[in-house]
């Protein structure tokens, strides 16, 4: 039996605002040796989140506040203009003048309530995004389909409790699509045909139910054979983890750990000093001020060495200029 390689992550940033610990995701390469990452709210009790910059070469953080609960930011080819998924929108938001543009007029999951978007990926013909029941008890979120070419906004799926990790992958004529809903502890495979806005049924690439904790973010490996994935664990552990999976087996490849924070949300690979390393998010959400102390490095981001040379591809949102 081969036991798969361990890397032990270091701190990168410990944000001294509590506020931007509390649940910290969606890291994203944006140029110049930053990365943007959303913290989705500031409190349980506290209904906004944050749009944030790292700068990974000082580990200095820059935070914008944002009018609402964002799951998901990615950078646009209009200079510093970002797509967000905000609450129950898709909007544009403009980092230099604070302002706020719809990139959709539809909202989501308009046939029920209680539900925000979560988590998301970019891809050459639009956005892939899913939503949470924010009692994380029904399956009545959505996962949508926004379509670059004629900004028409396309539900997928109307049975989701919360819908994290993504990856898209070109397979001919035809896309995949990798999910995660996180409560059914399953990742699974679609064919997505874009035309007709139609997924396929879907196929459990890697079954995690035999685990304690819940697969959150994921990543591709730069040669698109295996996922990343942030593991979040509720339970009192000495660390958290992030597992390489094969797309292909499901077997374990690699792991990540990182001391004294047990939940990880989302893993993202992004070049550092000509190196390829692996930055994680995790938080302190749910926590209480007991595991708090005993989980000191909760809400901090991480790096780590990988073994990989190149990043996966991660587009910018193509918009009408």
């Amino acid at each position: 039996m081969v036991t798969a390689p361990t890397i032990e992550a270091r701190p990168l940033l410990q944000p001294s605002d509590n506020q931007l610990r509390f649940l910290p995701e969606g890291p994203y390469p944006c140029g110049d040796g930053r990365i943007s990452w959303v913290a989705i709210q500031h409190a349980a009790d506290v209904e906004n989140g944050s749009l944030n910059f790292l700068d990974l070469a000082n580990a200095e953080n820059d935070s914008l506040p944002l009018q609402g609960r964002p799951g998901f930011a990615f950078p646009t080819n209009r200079q510093g203009v970002f797509a967000i998924g905000l609450e129950r929108r898709l909007q544009l938001f403009d980092t230099h003048r604070r302002s706020y543009e719809p990139l959709c007029d539809e909202e989501i999951d308009g046939n029920t309530t209680g539900t925000i978007i979560n988590d998301g990926v970019a891809f050459a013909e639009g956005l892939v995004f899913g939503a949470k029941d924010l009692e994380f008890a029904e399956k009545k979120a959505g996962l949508y389909l926004w379509r670059r070419r004629d900004r028409q906004l396309i539900q997928l799926r109307d049975d989701q409790i919360c819908s994290n990790g993504k990856v898209i992958q070109r397979l001919g004529d035809h896309w995949r699509l990798i999910d995660i809903d996180s409560p059914t502890q399953l990742v699974v495979s679609y064919e997505l045909h874009v035309d007709a806005g139609t997924l396929s049924d879907p196929r459990v690439v890697v079954d995690l139910t035999s685990e304690e904790f819940f697969p959150d973010g994921m990543v591709a490996s730069p040669d698109g054979e295996s996922v990343i994935i942030a593991m979040y664990n509720p339970n009192d552990a000495p660390h958290g983890e992030a597992r390489q999976y094969s797309l292909r087996t499901g077997a374990v490849e690699a792991v990540w750990i990182t001391p004294q924070s047990p939940q990880v949300t989302c893993p993202q690979l992004v070049e550092l000093d000509g190196r390829v390393v692996l930055v994680l998010t995790t938080a302190v959400e749910h926590m209480t001020a007991d595991r708090r102390e005993r989980h000191a490095e909760a809400g901090s981001m991480f790096v780590a060495e990988t073994p990989f040379t190149s990043t996966p591809d991660t587009p910018r949102v193509e918009l009408d200029s």
